[in-house]
């Protein structure tokens, strides 16, 4: 087993999976209520980008809490599933497979 190749391999990997963090600030998730009256974009890294609330919602509090609360949570889901696809392709691709060593990008 070459261990300086595999180290060397690995090096590789984590600076793949580095750029790939950077990259996925610049890819954009756009979510929004059912009736669009609330629209929040993040980055596939779960950063809020962006929030555009109608006016109609700045009448009634409670509303406009439940629809943050559901649409954010959807956009993060969708971020993440984007976030993980992304990641779980440059460690398949590039890691050595090495026992124990795939739950270290989990």
């Amino acid at each position: 087993m070459d261990l300086m190749g595999m180290m060397g391999k690995l090096k590789e990997t984590q600076n793949k999976i580095e750029e790939t963090k950077k990259r996925l600030d610049t890819v954009l998730v756009d979510e929004q209520s059912t009736d669009g009256l609330l629209k929040v974009t993040l980055t596939a890294n779960r950063k809020v980008k962006s929030i555009t609330i109608a006016d109609e919602l700045l009448e009634d509090k409670e509303q406009l809490e439940d629809y943050m609360i559901l649409v954010l949570n959807k956009a993060i889901e969708k971020a993440t599933k984007v976030n993980e696809a992304e990641l779980d392709a440059v460690a398949k691709m590039d890691m050595p497979m090495i026992p124990g060593m795939d739950n270290l990008f989990k």
